[in-house]
């Protein structure tokens, strides 16, 4: 905002120019105007930093002049906010937003920080908004558990998806902290994961029976199994409602076609939220999108509060009727609502069947992991049956360290999903960061720093096994924390990595994993959306062990 009053003095020349050499005067404008965006471009960091540099030592300069009329002491020339933080300059104008424009932006981000010399931290610019990234763990903990990073910066799409008014993206305040305590204690608290547990058996066995089924015509692809298992578990959970995942569902099937256009939406590179110019223009149709889905959205929901409204039994307890029994001053609108259990289904379904996906590609590369995981299994499996129960997983050892190692090399959310934004003027490892920079974590290149990790680019699950068996993934140790920490962390870690666990212990349970084509093998290449998916979905063979 202060730049353009700095910049008024164009005008003031312009306006010194009479009738007949408006062209010339024009001219003069448009040479000053790209002299000054060559000028912001040539900072480091690129064009919204140089903005910020030029108007803070503006600033700086007026003060110290003031002072100087009133003191014969001669004022200091040097400011926290005078020294640089290392980055890349990218494109006038519109900086670095090729970095984030790309489906593998973490790759991308990574590689600009080494080149920069900036691993610990790097300013860049994505048009108009500062940003920088840290690929450092202790950075990231400054970061992260600074009370100065505790909003998330501005997204027209999470804001028009209705976010704004659940967890992810409302406001640090008294409203963000009564979701965040509604949904601790009564949608992730240890308690209510526990008694969870049958759904996600009963969702288990269905996936067992279709993919037994499945193997009978050869290879198939995993991944439309493990979304409507995700989200059938978080429909049960959220909404009360069950299906079964081998059968055609209306309902069902009308909920997954809107996360998926929800994934689309939010996890895109919107150019408008960075460059001013362009927002009126809606040049990506993001607006249109958003302003089409969330009547559907809401109609769906909607319609969901009205039935629990009407049900006076109340026989199956669920997050509605949580939300729909709360008193002053905890009560929600049923707009927010809509809202909060519209982002408990969309974030719930997305991370657990991704991170399954990519575990079951790992263990069919790496068999004899898999095998070590089996044997586990078969020596901890309880009953007549010896069927496999939460019981019996919570005493293991090495699939946990699989999960971790996986979780290590591919994370969900390379970048922790969404970014952090400054509220006030802070120091984050020795440099000034104004109030309004967004700040993110690149845990994709944390996790893969041989400074960091012995040996980051090999598959090890022993890593975890010995000296790292106590190692928690939940936030503590910013070496690896996939779930992110500090008060914007994932409130549902514990209840997403207790599904993903026992799953994939009863997939490897019942069944070895195999390669469809024992030359090609499997891709592990990457695709960033809203998590960081296998760009060509895991196609399998399966041999079921009993």
């Amino acid at each position: 905002m202060s730049t353009n009053i700095d910049n008024l003095w164009i005008f003031a020349l312009a306006s010194k120019c009479t009738q007949e050499n408006i062209a010339y005067s024009l001219l003069i404008m448009a040479l000053l105007w790209i002299t000054m965006t060559f000028f912001y471009w040539s900072h480091p960091g690129g064009p919204a930093w140089g903005k910020y540099y030029y108007s803070s030592n503006y600033s700086t300069t007026k003060t110290n002049n003031k002072n100087n009329l009133n003191s014969s002491t001669k004022p200091s020339t040097t400011t926290s906010s005078s020294i640089f933080i290392p980055g890349p300059k990218g494109y006038p104008l519109f900086g670095s937003m090729n970095l984030m424009s790309s489906s593998l932006a973490h790759h991308r981000i990574a590689s600009t920080a080494k080149t920069c010399k900036a691993t610990r931290l790097m300013a860049f610019s994505l048009g108009d908004t500062r940003a920088m990234v840290t690929c450092n763990p202790d950075v990231a903990k400054e970061i992260l558990h600074s009370s100065v990073f505790a909003d998330r910066p501005i997204k027209e799409s999470a804001y028009s998806l209705m976010f704004n008014r659940a967890i992810g993206f409302a406001p640090y305040g008294v409203y963000w902290r009564t979701l965040r305590k509604i949904s601790t204690n009564h949608l992730f608290s240890p308690m209510q994961i526990k008694s969870s547990g049958p759904q996600r058996s009963e969702i288990a066995t269905q996936m067992i029976d279709l993919f037994r089924n499945r193997h009978l015509h050869g290879g198939f692809c995993v991944r439309d199994v493990l979304k409507k298992a995700s989200l059938n578990n978080m429909m049960c959970s959220v909404f009360g409602q069950r299906f079964k995942i081998d059968e055609v569902n209306e309902r069902m099937m009308e909920l997954s076609g809107l996360v998926e256009q929800g994934y689309d939406l939010l996890g895109g590179l919107n150019w408008g939220d960075h460059l001013p110019f362009l927002k009126d223009f809606d040049v990506q149709k993001i607006r249109f999108s958003c302003s089409e889905l969330v009547p559907k959205v809401n109609r769906f929901v909607g319609s969901i509060i009205s039935d629990h409204r009407a049900d006076k039994n109340q026989t199956n307890k669920d997050f509605v009727h949580v939300l729909l029994s709360l008193q002053e001053p905890d009560k929600l609108s049923d707009s927010d609502m809509i809202a909060v259990l519209w982002e408990m289904i969309f974030r719930g379904t997305d991370t657990v069947a991704v991170l399954i996906e990519w575990i079951l590609a790992r263990l069919v590369i790496h068999p004899d992991v898999q095998k070590k995981v089996q044997t586990e299994l078969d020596e901890v499996a309880s009953g007549e049956s010896c069927a496999i129960t939460e019981e019996d997983v919570a005493a293991m050892v090495y699939l946990p360290a699989v999960i971790k190692e996986v979780l290590r090399l591919h994370p969900p959310g390379p970048l922790l999903s969404w970014a952090r934004l400054a509220i006030t003027d802070t120091t984050i490892d020795g440099y000034h960061v104004p109030a309004g920079t967004t700040a993110m974590v690149n845990m994709w290149a944390i996790s893969r720093d041989p400074d960091v990790w012995r040996n980051p680019l090999e598959f090890n699950p022993e890593r975890f096994v010995s000296e790292g068996a106590e190692f928690s993934v939940l936030g503590s140790d910013l070496r690896l924390a996939p779930f992110g920490s500090g008060r914007r962390s994932c409130p549902g870690k514990n209840l997403g990595l207790a599904t993903v666990t026992f799953w994939v212990a009863k997939l490897l349970h019942e069944f070895e994993w195999l390669p469809l084509d024992e030359v090609n093998g499997v891709d592990l290449t990457e695709v960033l959306r809203l998590s960081c998916e296998m760009a060509n979905p895991l196609t399998v063979q399966v041999r079921p062990r009993r």
